[in-house]
């Protein structure tokens, strides 16, 4: 298999923040309509995956 050049993997990265960010916004999402029901552990957790999420993206 031939290797990436500098650019696949600078698409690449592009590509893995735009998820990055995707996921940190519908985990926000996620997390609000969890606390709004009561489900507080889901909520955290989701709170938790928003934190790792936009951490990624500002990598």
């Amino acid at each position: 298999m031939p290797d990436r050049d500098d650019s696949d993997r600078a698409n690449g990265k592009e590509a893995a923040d735009s998820v990055a960010t995707y996921i940190a916004s519908m985990s926000d999402e996620l997390a609000k309509l969890a606390r709004r029901n009561g489900l507080d552990t889901l909520s955290y957790i989701l709170e938790m995956a928003r934190l790792e999420a936009d951490q990624i993206a500002k990598d």
